[in-house]
């Protein structure tokens, strides 16, 4: 007989942890963008990095990542790349527009 599934599970093996994270990061990083036009594009930078080694984690052998029992699901690796994306792309139209500055008013 085999035993109940309470019993057997272990550490969860996909995570989705990294989806609010990246979603606060979204909001503060479009906020901070009527300071500076610079600080969504470095905020998605980082969230561009992030996704770059959640990817890294699922596919590459090479990785250290990749030997992990958790890690991040691939809804996850999408919000944080997407993310990554529309900071790039809120800096790019608010450049375009003329509507926050590039230095940051003192």
């Amino acid at each position: 007989m085999r035993p109940a599934r309470s019993e057997v599970t272990g550490p969860p093996r996909r995570s989705n942890a990294a989806i609010p994270v990246a979603v606060v990061l979204v909001a503060v990083g479009i906020y901070l963008a009527r300071f500076t036009v610079l600080l969504p594009a470095l905020i998605g930078f980082l969230l561009l990095c992030a996704g770059g080694s959640f990817l890294s984690a699922r596919l590459n052998p090479l990785s250290t990542q990749f030997y992990l029992t958790t890690k991040p699901s691939w809804v996850a690796v999408l919000v944080v790349f997407l993310g990554s994306f529309a900071l790039f792309g809120a800096a790019y139209l608010l450049y375009l527009h003329h509507l926050g500055p590039i230095v940051p008013r003192l």
